[in-house]
């Protein structure tokens, strides 16, 4: 069996070493070899995903950095709490550094035999390889062009800017906190006792210079003394969901499939619940002694896509009735929100979805 995988993003590797440690050959196309990531990225990890990460991909307790409480508060509370989850005897989910996790995936995948890392080769070329499988990965892709151009896409007029603060130490850094400021959402995930992650998703029409968006982190800050802001890195919000995975043997995959607001951080838990998935597809039909052919694709696609779909709206939901307080220029978080906090059942509703994703 022989699976060819297109871009070498961090879903491409974590993909492919779910693949190879299953001893199924893995074959990486490249555009650029040395991909620049960016060091202020960082990406939060549900628990669950964690367990499956370490029993099925790596061990990366390491770099993890648990959270064990969630704090939202809207611009208009100030500092009264709208809604909290908490674990105290265990955690809600993980921050983790991208370049960390992309840097320990690509040492150990260049040390496994059922691994390689290839420059891309044209389109007619590759579907002429002998691979069971193509998984593209890859959006910018002539592939991603020809077959998987076709999407429910919304744009949300907002930028993201993100940045990595360094502060002094604190004991217990790992209290997550969500603010909806008037400006958009803004969230602090700790990634050690002294550095804090900044996710700052900002609407277009409020776009200002790096200088005042370093203004609004210390408005918004009351956590900690902030000591420096690094870099500010800026990408534009929207979100999508494919219509079709798949074209004969040639699978999208990761952000080809869904792309959400990053509000919830949920992407990669959501590619992690795919890959999860994709192998219980490959798993079976390698015991039935079957090929790894089309079916894959279509079982695949079948397993996945409702639930990607409904799951991507509800965050999609999440956003707009948060944003809806500024435009409609009342307290209706305030008003509404507080009950799913003081509700025991939904609130652990919300912990299990957020965990697990959705069960369709």
């Amino acid at each position: 069996m022989k699976i060819c995988i297109i871009g070498n993003s961090l879903t491409s590797l974590t993909l492919a070493k779910a693949l190879v440690n299953k001893e199924i050959f893995v074959d990486i196309f490249y555009k650029n070899k040395n991909i620049n990531l960016d060091k202020t990225r960082t990406i939060g990890i549900s628990k669950s995903n964690i367990n499956f990460f370490n029993n099925n991909i790596s061990k990366i307790n390491k770099i993890l950095w648990p959270i064990k409480k969630i704090k939202i508060f809207s611009e208009n509370s100030g500092e009264k709490e709208l809604i909290g989850f908490e674990e105290p005897n265990n955690h809600l989910f993980s921050i983790i550094n991208n370049f960390r996790l992309y840097s320990q995936l690509n040492s150990e995948l260049n040390k496994i035999k059922y691994y390689k890392a290839k420059k891309d080769v044209p389109f007619k070329k590759l579907i002429n390889l002998d691979y069971d499988l193509i998984i593209n990965c890859d959006p910018n892709h002539s592939i991603t062009k020809k077959f998987f151009s076709k999407k429910f896409e919304k744009k949300y007029d907002s930028y993201a800017f993100t940045t990595i603060v360094e502060h002094k130490n604190l004991v217990l850094n790992n209290t997550a906190i969500q603010i909806f400021t008037k400006k958009g959402p803004m969230a602090f995930l700790p990634i050690s006792k002294n550095k804090t992650s900044i996710v700052y998703s900002m609407r277009t029409q409020d776009d200002e210079p790096n200088l005042d968006i370093n203004k609004l982190i210390n408005k918004f800050n009351s956590n900690f003394e902030i000591k420096k802001i690094n870099r500010i890195s800026k990408f534009e919000l929207k979100s999508f969901s494919l219509r079709n995975y798949y074209k004969s043997n040639i699978l999208a995959f990761g952000d080809l499939l869904h792309k959400l607001h990053p509000l919830a951080g949920q992407g990669f838990n959501m590619s992690l619940r795919d890959i999860k998935k994709l192998l219980d597809v490959i798993d079976k039909r390698i015991e039935l002694g079957l090929a790894l052919d089309q079916s894959v694709c279509i079982e695949f696609q079948n397993k996945t896509k409702t639930g990607n779909f409904v799951f991507s709206e509800g965050i999609d939901f999440i956003y707009e009735y948060f944003n809806s307080e500024n435009k409609i220029k009342n307290n209706l978080i305030d008003t509404s929100i507080k009950y799913i906090g003081k509700n025991k059942y939904i609130n652990d509703y919300f912990k299990k979805i957020a965990d697990e994703g959705l069960q369709v």
